[in-house]
């Protein structure tokens, strides 16, 4: 498979390695100073860009029929622009605040325990996420995709990044220390106990292993898709 990269920051250059020890090659590198590249040779694309990027980059793909898989955060203001895009191009997309199989098993652990803690209104809900110090958005797009599904299965309605005086609002707090990969606590609290579910990443290896099997996976496909359909979950 032969596989362009928007981004070639720590996050591309992980990608990269393991693209290559699965027998895959890099046909282009872009990174936000690159001017000149080919993008005809490729099979599909996976970009972990910049939020400012993003879109332009995911537009570019559909344009010159490429399927592209996005793991940029912090620009989905456009997602459904770009969904329309992908449905107008008859392309190929697949968007995920986190590619991790990890942290899937994490969003479909988060639903399933929102769902029976919405009998229990002396619990309140919260949340935590701590990344290293170079991530550009705050809260994490996989904070954003804890919220919602917790949203979905209670009578939560929004979140806050970190603080809020609403009852019907998730406080999601948010901390940048150096060379830590991802950790995402998720806690419900009342006076007389707290429970807790939490998903730490030990490195990079499975953000970027997950976004080359969905690469693998979206060939000869059509539409839009989510890390659900890849891992059948």
């Amino acid at each position: 498979m032969n596989i362009a990269l928007f981004g070639y920051g720590k996050m591309g250059k992980t990608i990269e390695r393991i693209a290559l020890e699965r027998g895959h090659v890099i046909v282009a590198k872009v990174d936000v100073n690159t001017v000149d590249y080919d993008l005809s040779k490729a099979d599909v694309a996976i970009d972990f860009s910049v939020p400012n990027e993003a879109f332009k980059n995911i537009n570019k793909c559909f344009n010159k029929n490429i399927p592209i898989v996005s793991g940029t955060t912090g620009w989905l203001d456009k997602y459904n622009e770009a969904v329309a895009s992908c449905k107008l191009n008859n392309g190929a997309f697949i968007y995920a605040s986190n590619y991790s199989l990890g942290v899937n098993l994490f969003f479909e652990l988060n639903k399933q325990l929102a769902k029976m803690m919405n009998k229990f209104k002396t619990y309140k809900v919260s949340m935590e996420e701590v990344h290293h110090s170079q991530k550009l958005d705050a809260p994490s797009g996989t904070a954003i995709t804890l919220a919602e599904g917790v949203i979905e299965q209670t009578t939560n309605k929004n979140w806050s990044l970190n603080v809020t005086n609403d009852e019907k609002t998730i406080p999601i707090l948010s901390k940048r220390i150096d060379k830590v990969p991802g950790t995402h606590v998720v806690v419900y609290n009342s006076i007389v106990d707290e429970i807790e579910i939490k998903h730490t990443a030990h490195n990079r290896d499975g953000f970027a292993l997950g976004a080359i099997i969905a690469a693998e996976w979206l060939q000869n496909k059509k539409g839009v898709f989510k890390m659900k359909d890849v891992l059948g979950l």
